[in-house]
Protein backbone atom coordinates (compact mmCIF):
# COMPACT_ATOMS: atom_id res chain seq x y z
CA UNK A 1 0.00 0.00 0.00
CA UNK A 2 1.61 3.59 -1.06
CA UNK A 3 2.55 5.16 2.16
CA UNK A 4 1.28 8.64 3.03
CA UNK A 5 2.69 11.87 4.73
CA UNK A 6 1.08 14.27 6.98
CA UNK A 7 2.52 17.90 8.00
CA UNK A 8 0.61 20.17 9.62
CA UNK A 9 -1.05 23.72 8.93
CA UNK A 10 0.40 26.64 11.13
CA UNK A 11 -1.66 29.46 11.23
CA UNK A 12 1.33 31.10 12.18
CA UNK A 13 5.52 30.92 12.68
CA UNK A 14 5.67 29.84 16.93
CA UNK A 15 6.71 26.42 17.58
CA UNK A 16 8.17 25.14 21.38
CA UNK A 17 11.55 26.62 20.00
CA UNK A 18 10.53 29.82 18.45
CA UNK A 19 8.20 32.43 20.01
CA UNK A 20 5.58 33.19 17.23
CA UNK A 21 6.09 36.48 15.74
CA UNK A 22 3.13 36.29 13.26
CA UNK A 23 -0.77 36.92 14.11
CA UNK A 24 -2.41 33.89 15.31
CA UNK A 25 -3.91 34.12 12.00
CA UNK A 26 -1.61 34.74 9.41
CA UNK A 27 -3.10 34.64 5.93
CA UNK A 28 0.26 34.90 4.07
CA UNK A 29 2.53 32.35 6.41
CA UNK A 30 -0.68 30.07 6.37
CA UNK A 31 -0.66 29.81 2.53
CA UNK A 32 2.87 29.90 2.20
CA UNK A 33 3.48 26.78 4.67
CA UNK A 34 0.98 24.94 3.35
CA UNK A 35 2.16 25.56 -1.14
CA UNK A 36 5.54 24.33 0.73
CA UNK A 37 4.19 21.22 1.92
CA UNK A 38 2.18 20.88 -1.19
CA UNK A 39 5.16 21.73 -3.42
CA UNK A 40 7.25 19.17 -1.50
CA UNK A 41 5.89 15.66 -1.81
CA UNK A 42 3.55 15.80 1.31
CA UNK A 43 -0.05 14.38 0.94
CA UNK A 44 -2.17 16.66 3.57
CA UNK A 45 -2.00 18.66 6.52
CA UNK A 46 -3.46 18.66 9.82
CA UNK A 47 -5.84 22.00 10.84
CA UNK A 48 -5.33 21.52 14.51
CA UNK A 49 -7.53 22.80 17.01
CA UNK A 50 -7.33 24.81 20.39
CA UNK A 51 -9.53 26.79 22.72
CA UNK A 52 -9.21 30.26 22.10
CA UNK A 53 -6.93 29.29 18.57
CA UNK A 54 -8.06 30.33 15.57
CA UNK A 55 -11.16 28.17 14.21
CA UNK A 56 -9.44 25.16 11.89
CA UNK A 57 -12.93 24.75 9.72
CA UNK A 58 -12.47 28.61 8.52
CA UNK A 59 -8.57 28.39 7.71
CA UNK A 60 -9.04 25.11 6.27
CA UNK A 61 -11.29 26.86 3.82
CA UNK A 62 -9.18 29.32 3.21
CA UNK A 63 -6.05 26.82 2.08
CA UNK A 64 -8.76 24.76 0.02
CA UNK A 65 -9.99 27.69 -1.92
CA UNK A 66 -6.21 28.69 -2.96
CA UNK A 67 -4.59 25.01 -3.42
CA UNK A 68 -5.66 22.54 -5.83
CA UNK A 69 -3.81 18.91 -4.32
CA UNK A 70 -3.31 19.37 -1.33
CA UNK A 71 -5.88 17.42 0.98
CA UNK A 72 -6.92 18.21 4.53
CA UNK A 73 -6.87 16.52 7.78
CA UNK A 74 -9.39 18.97 10.45
CA UNK A 75 -9.38 18.30 13.79
CA UNK A 76 -12.79 18.98 15.73
CA UNK A 77 -14.24 18.50 19.21
CA UNK A 78 -17.49 17.50 19.34
CA UNK A 79 -18.22 19.69 22.56
CA UNK A 80 -18.15 22.86 20.27
CA UNK A 81 -20.96 22.43 18.35
CA UNK A 82 -23.91 20.11 17.49
CA UNK A 83 -23.31 16.78 15.46
CA UNK A 84 -25.86 18.22 12.45
CA UNK A 85 -24.37 21.35 12.53
CA UNK A 86 -21.03 19.97 12.36
CA UNK A 87 -22.23 17.45 9.25
CA UNK A 88 -22.68 20.17 7.20
CA UNK A 89 -20.07 22.02 8.19
CA UNK A 90 -17.91 18.97 7.03
CA UNK A 91 -19.92 18.33 3.72
CA UNK A 92 -19.41 21.98 2.69
CA UNK A 93 -15.82 22.04 3.12
CA UNK A 94 -15.40 18.87 1.76
CA UNK A 95 -17.10 20.71 -1.32
CA UNK A 96 -15.00 23.42 -1.06
CA UNK A 97 -12.06 21.28 -1.47
CA UNK A 98 -13.84 18.82 -4.08
CA UNK A 99 -13.47 16.28 -1.87
CA UNK A 100 -9.51 16.64 -0.09
CA UNK A 101 -11.13 16.52 3.39
CA UNK A 102 -10.66 14.10 6.26
CA UNK A 103 -11.82 15.08 9.78
CA UNK A 104 -10.36 14.05 13.20
CA UNK A 105 -12.65 13.83 15.87
CA UNK A 106 -10.77 15.10 19.18
CA UNK A 107 -12.33 14.04 22.37
CA UNK A 108 -10.11 15.94 24.74
CA UNK A 109 -6.96 14.65 27.00
CA UNK A 110 -7.03 17.89 29.54
CA UNK A 111 -10.29 18.24 31.47
CA UNK A 112 -8.84 21.88 32.21
CA UNK A 113 -8.57 22.48 28.58
CA UNK A 114 -12.34 21.31 27.73
CA UNK A 115 -13.69 23.24 30.24
CA UNK A 116 -12.48 26.13 28.86
CA UNK A 117 -15.08 25.95 26.03
CA UNK A 118 -18.10 25.02 28.36
CA UNK A 119 -17.33 21.01 28.60
CA UNK A 120 -17.60 19.55 32.26
CA UNK A 121 -18.06 15.80 31.02
CA UNK A 122 -15.49 13.11 32.75
CA UNK A 123 -13.46 11.47 30.22
CA UNK A 124 -15.39 8.14 30.09
CA UNK A 125 -18.24 10.20 29.30
CA UNK A 126 -16.26 12.12 26.62
CA UNK A 127 -15.34 9.20 24.93
CA UNK A 128 -19.31 7.99 25.03
CA UNK A 129 -20.08 11.29 23.56
CA UNK A 130 -17.39 10.95 20.85
CA UNK A 131 -18.56 7.69 19.50
CA UNK A 132 -22.44 8.78 19.57
CA UNK A 133 -21.29 12.19 17.55
CA UNK A 134 -19.22 10.24 14.87
CA UNK A 135 -22.30 8.11 14.12
CA UNK A 136 -24.73 11.15 13.76
CA UNK A 137 -22.19 12.50 11.39
CA UNK A 138 -21.78 9.48 9.40
CA UNK A 139 -25.45 9.05 8.93
CA UNK A 140 -26.33 12.59 8.02
CA UNK A 141 -23.46 12.47 5.29
CA UNK A 142 -25.16 9.62 3.72
CA UNK A 143 -29.14 9.77 4.55
CA UNK A 144 -30.96 11.23 1.57
CA UNK A 145 -33.73 11.04 3.95
CA UNK A 146 -35.19 12.86 7.04
CA UNK A 147 -33.99 10.86 10.37
CA UNK A 148 -34.64 10.65 14.55
CA UNK A 149 -32.13 10.41 17.10
CA UNK A 150 -32.62 9.97 20.56
CA UNK A 151 -29.02 8.99 22.40
CA UNK A 152 -27.39 9.65 25.57
CA UNK A 153 -26.04 12.80 24.19
CA UNK A 154 -28.13 13.72 22.01
CA UNK A 155 -31.70 14.04 20.52
CA UNK A 156 -33.33 15.31 17.50
CA UNK A 157 -36.12 14.64 15.40
CA UNK A 158 -36.72 14.82 11.34
CA UNK A 159 -33.35 16.18 10.52
CA UNK A 160 -31.52 16.25 6.53
CA UNK A 161 -28.84 18.04 4.98
CA UNK A 162 -29.30 19.74 1.85
CA UNK A 163 -25.47 19.32 0.91
CA UNK A 164 -23.44 15.78 0.92
CA UNK A 165 -19.99 15.48 0.73
CA UNK A 166 -18.29 14.87 -2.71
CA UNK A 167 -16.37 12.07 -1.16
CA UNK A 168 -18.97 8.75 -1.56
CA UNK A 169 -20.12 7.34 0.43
CA UNK A 170 -18.33 9.59 2.82
CA UNK A 171 -15.26 11.59 4.08
CA UNK A 172 -13.27 9.42 6.11
CA UNK A 173 -12.75 9.54 10.15
CA UNK A 174 -9.66 9.87 12.11
CA UNK A 175 -9.09 9.10 15.88
CA UNK A 176 -6.68 8.96 18.49
CA UNK A 177 -6.09 7.86 22.03
CA UNK A 178 -4.06 5.24 24.39
CA UNK A 179 -6.82 4.74 26.99
CA UNK A 180 -9.21 1.32 27.11
CA UNK A 181 -12.11 3.90 25.73
CA UNK A 182 -10.24 5.51 23.54
CA UNK A 183 -9.81 2.04 21.55
CA UNK A 184 -13.26 0.83 21.77
CA UNK A 185 -13.93 4.66 20.46
CA UNK A 186 -11.64 4.38 17.64
CA UNK A 187 -11.71 0.39 17.27
CA UNK A 188 -15.74 0.92 16.54
CA UNK A 189 -15.65 4.41 14.15
CA UNK A 190 -12.38 4.89 12.74
CA UNK A 191 -11.21 4.97 9.15
CA UNK A 192 -7.27 5.73 10.57
CA UNK A 193 -6.00 5.30 14.14
CA UNK A 194 -3.34 8.35 15.10
CA UNK A 195 -0.66 7.13 18.00
CA UNK A 196 2.09 8.90 19.22
CA UNK A 197 5.56 7.95 18.12
CA UNK A 198 6.26 5.05 20.13
CA UNK A 199 9.23 2.64 20.48
CA UNK A 200 8.90 -0.36 17.66
CA UNK A 201 7.54 -2.78 20.25
CA UNK A 202 5.19 -0.25 21.95
CA UNK A 203 3.72 0.95 18.53
CA UNK A 204 3.15 -2.91 17.21
CA UNK A 205 1.09 -3.69 21.15
CA UNK A 206 -0.81 -0.52 20.15
CA UNK A 207 -2.00 -1.51 16.63
CA UNK A 208 -3.21 -4.88 18.01
CA UNK A 209 -5.19 -3.11 20.33
CA UNK A 210 -6.35 -1.42 17.59
CA UNK A 211 -7.20 -4.41 15.82
CA UNK A 212 -8.72 -6.40 18.78
CA UNK A 213 -11.00 -3.14 19.53
CA UNK A 214 -12.48 -2.96 15.74
CA UNK A 215 -13.06 -7.12 16.03
CA UNK A 216 -14.51 -6.37 19.14
CA UNK A 217 -17.08 -4.08 17.64
CA UNK A 218 -17.84 -6.38 14.86
CA UNK A 219 -16.12 -4.81 12.14
CA UNK A 220 -14.58 -7.15 9.28
CA UNK A 221 -11.60 -4.14 8.40
CA UNK A 222 -9.35 -2.30 10.83
CA UNK A 223 -8.42 1.50 10.71
CA UNK A 224 -5.44 2.18 8.99
CA UNK A 225 -2.65 2.98 11.37
CA UNK A 226 -1.14 6.86 11.38
CA UNK A 227 2.11 7.52 14.08
CA UNK A 228 3.23 11.30 14.54
CA UNK A 229 6.91 12.47 15.18
CA UNK A 230 9.00 14.97 15.31
CA UNK A 231 12.17 14.93 12.96
CA UNK A 232 15.33 16.65 13.39
CA UNK A 233 17.65 16.27 10.77
CA UNK A 234 21.08 17.06 8.79
CA UNK A 235 23.41 16.05 6.48
CA UNK A 236 25.55 14.12 8.95
CA UNK A 237 24.65 12.31 11.98
CA UNK A 238 27.27 14.81 14.12
CA UNK A 239 25.00 17.84 12.77
CA UNK A 240 21.50 15.98 13.42
CA UNK A 241 22.40 15.41 17.35
CA UNK A 242 24.10 18.66 17.65
CA UNK A 243 20.80 20.07 16.39
CA UNK A 244 19.10 17.94 18.70
CA UNK A 245 20.65 19.26 21.72
CA UNK A 246 20.02 22.45 20.77
CA UNK A 247 16.14 22.03 20.22
CA UNK A 248 15.94 20.50 23.92
CA UNK A 249 17.98 23.59 24.87
CA UNK A 250 15.37 26.04 23.20
CA UNK A 251 12.38 24.27 24.67
CA UNK A 252 13.79 23.88 28.04
CA UNK A 253 14.90 27.92 27.99
CA UNK A 254 11.23 28.75 26.88
CA UNK A 255 9.28 26.68 29.30
CA UNK A 256 12.34 27.67 32.11
CA UNK A 257 11.33 31.51 31.24
CA UNK A 258 7.68 30.81 31.58
CA UNK A 259 7.13 32.00 28.16
CA UNK A 260 6.64 28.22 26.36
CA UNK A 261 2.40 27.71 27.04
CA UNK A 262 0.48 25.40 25.26
CA UNK A 263 -3.51 26.14 25.27
CA UNK A 264 -3.24 29.08 27.90
CA UNK A 265 -1.08 27.38 30.76
CA UNK A 266 2.43 26.87 30.59
CA UNK A 267 3.67 23.51 29.13
CA UNK A 268 4.64 20.88 31.45
CA UNK A 269 3.27 22.89 34.31
CA UNK A 270 0.84 19.95 35.31
CA UNK A 271 1.28 16.41 35.00
CA UNK A 272 -0.92 15.19 32.17
CA UNK A 273 -3.85 13.36 32.72
CA UNK A 274 -4.49 11.67 29.08
CA UNK A 275 -3.25 8.29 28.82
CA UNK A 276 -0.99 9.14 25.70
CA UNK A 277 1.21 11.56 27.34
CA UNK A 278 1.59 9.63 30.12
CA UNK A 279 3.15 7.11 28.02
CA UNK A 280 5.48 9.22 26.57
CA UNK A 281 6.62 10.51 29.84
CA UNK A 282 7.08 7.33 31.01
CA UNK A 283 8.76 6.06 27.82
CA UNK A 284 11.39 8.96 28.43
CA UNK A 285 11.94 8.16 32.12
CA UNK A 286 13.04 4.74 30.81
CA UNK A 287 15.46 5.35 28.30
CA UNK A 288 16.56 8.50 25.80
CA UNK A 289 17.11 6.70 22.92
CA UNK A 290 14.95 3.37 21.30
CA UNK A 291 15.43 1.68 18.32
CA UNK A 292 17.28 3.43 15.35
CA UNK A 293 17.07 6.84 15.51
CA UNK A 294 13.81 7.23 18.40
CA UNK A 295 14.68 9.93 21.34
CA UNK A 296 12.66 11.03 24.22
CA UNK A 297 14.26 14.08 25.46
CA UNK A 298 11.89 16.63 23.10
CA UNK A 299 8.68 14.76 24.59
CA UNK A 300 10.50 14.70 28.61
CA UNK A 301 11.12 18.87 27.96
CA UNK A 302 7.18 19.40 27.06
CA UNK A 303 5.86 17.15 29.80
CA UNK A 304 4.89 14.64 27.05
CA UNK A 305 3.03 17.33 25.60
CA UNK A 306 1.27 15.73 22.18
CA UNK A 307 3.10 14.52 19.48
CA UNK A 308 6.68 15.00 20.74
CA UNK A 309 9.30 11.95 20.70
CA UNK A 310 11.84 12.94 17.78
CA UNK A 311 13.67 10.86 14.82
CA UNK A 312 17.28 12.10 14.81
CA UNK A 313 19.77 11.22 12.26
CA UNK A 314 20.18 12.00 8.70
CA UNK A 315 17.70 12.01 6.27
CA UNK A 316 18.72 8.35 5.31
CA UNK A 317 18.22 7.51 9.21
CA UNK A 318 15.57 8.87 9.35
CA UNK A 319 13.83 7.46 6.57
CA UNK A 320 15.11 3.98 7.18
CA UNK A 321 13.05 4.48 10.95
CA UNK A 322 10.22 5.73 9.23
CA UNK A 323 10.62 2.48 7.32
CA UNK A 324 10.97 0.53 10.52
CA UNK A 325 7.23 1.79 11.35
CA UNK A 326 5.76 1.14 8.11
CA UNK A 327 6.72 -2.68 8.14
CA UNK A 328 5.15 -3.10 10.99
CA UNK A 329 1.60 -2.02 9.32
CA UNK A 330 1.92 2.06 9.48
CA UNK A 331 1.02 3.64 6.39
CA UNK A 332 0.00 7.08 7.11
CA UNK A 333 3.43 9.33 8.58
CA UNK A 334 3.13 12.16 10.49
CA UNK A 335 6.04 14.74 10.62
CA UNK A 336 6.56 18.32 12.05
CA UNK A 337 9.53 20.38 12.48
CA UNK A 338 10.42 23.18 14.75
CA UNK A 339 11.07 25.66 12.15
CA UNK A 340 7.61 24.65 10.53
CA UNK A 341 8.47 26.02 7.14
CA UNK A 342 12.25 25.29 6.84
CA UNK A 343 11.37 21.42 8.11
CA UNK A 344 8.52 21.09 5.85
CA UNK A 345 10.69 21.96 2.30
CA UNK A 346 13.84 19.90 4.25
CA UNK A 347 11.63 16.74 4.81
CA UNK A 348 9.87 17.16 1.85
CA UNK A 349 13.30 17.14 -0.09
CA UNK A 350 15.62 14.90 1.89
CA UNK A 351 13.23 12.08 3.61
CA UNK A 352 10.07 11.73 1.90
CA UNK A 353 11.78 10.88 -2.09
CA UNK A 354 13.72 7.73 0.32
CA UNK A 355 11.07 6.42 1.97
CA UNK A 356 8.48 6.67 -1.26
CA UNK A 357 11.07 4.63 -3.13
CA UNK A 358 11.60 2.17 -0.53
CA UNK A 359 7.83 1.43 -0.33
CA UNK A 360 7.77 0.83 -3.59
CA UNK A 361 10.61 -1.61 -3.68
CA UNK A 362 8.59 -3.52 -0.76
CA UNK A 363 5.35 -3.24 -2.53
CA UNK A 364 6.63 -4.37 -5.69
CA UNK A 365 8.57 -7.42 -3.84
CA UNK A 366 5.42 -8.65 -1.99
CA UNK A 367 3.56 -8.44 -5.16
CA UNK A 368 6.11 -10.56 -7.04
CA UNK A 369 6.17 -12.69 -4.19
CA UNK A 370 1.90 -13.14 -4.37
CA UNK A 371 1.98 -13.80 -8.49
CA UNK A 372 4.88 -16.91 -7.44
CA UNK A 373 2.86 -18.31 -5.00
CA UNK A 374 0.12 -18.27 -7.68
CA UNK A 375 1.62 -19.68 -10.15
CA UNK A 376 3.24 -22.14 -7.88
CA UNK A 377 -0.12 -23.40 -6.88
CA UNK A 378 -1.55 -23.27 -10.27
CA UNK A 379 1.48 -25.78 -11.35
CA UNK A 380 1.01 -27.83 -8.73
CA UNK A 381 -2.68 -28.47 -9.46
CA UNK A 382 -2.04 -29.07 -12.93
CA UNK A 383 -0.14 -31.72 -12.11
CA UNK A 384 -2.38 -33.19 -9.29
CA UNK A 385 -4.96 -33.37 -12.43
CA UNK A 386 -2.79 -34.51 -14.78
Amino acid sequence: MPVEFLGIAATGDGSETTPRSTAAFDRDYTLRLARAHEDHGWDRVLFAYGAGSPEPAAAAAFLASHLDRLQILLAHRPNVSYPTFAAKTFATLDQISDGRLTVHFITGGSDHEQQREGDFLSKDERYERTREYIGIVKKAWTSREPFDHEGAHYRFNDFVSDVFPVQQPRPGVSFGGSSDAAYAAGGAEADVYCLWGEPLARTAEQIERVKEAARAAGRTDVPRIQVAFRPIIAPTEELAWEKAHRTVAAIKARRESGDLVRRGRPLGAAAPENTGSQRLIEIAEAGERYDRALWTPTAAATGGAGNSNALVGTPETVAEALLDYYDLGVDILSARGYHLLDDAIDFGRHVIPIVREEVAKRDAAKAAAVAERAERDRHQLIAVQA
